[in-house]
């Protein structure tokens, strides 16, 4: 996954404050950030369990429970953002992760 900007757009609750971003210098640093922010909270959840395993259903399952998750990412040919859902983000995180296993 190329060095692309990516900004993840995401909203944790039903209230529309807790809008917020998180921006990225590669897409591979984004998926590593989304792992990092559900490893955080099932610490939150399990704060007594020292390890603390997940697969990706799991995860999917986090990312499709939050009202509203999608991703910018900049596309140097034509010097704009491009916008992508929660679907690509799973397809990105499945590709990252199954890198990552090898």
């Amino acid at each position: 996954m190329a060095n692309k900007h990516t900004i993840i757009l995401m909203q944790t609750s039903q209230s529309r404050a807790t809008r917020t971003f998180m921006d990225y210098g590669s897409i591979s640093q984004a998926m590593d950030g989304i792992c990092g922010l559900y490893e955080r909270k099932l610490k939150e959840l399990n704060p007594a369990i020292g390890n603390i395993t997940y697969d990706i259903a799991d995860l999917y399952n986090f990312i499709d429970g939050l009202p509203d998750m999608s991703a910018l990412v900049y596309e140097h040919t034509i010097q704009a953002f491009l916008p992508y859902d929660r679907r690509w983000i799973k397809q990105k995180l499945f590709q990252h992760l199954k890198k990552l296993a090898y």
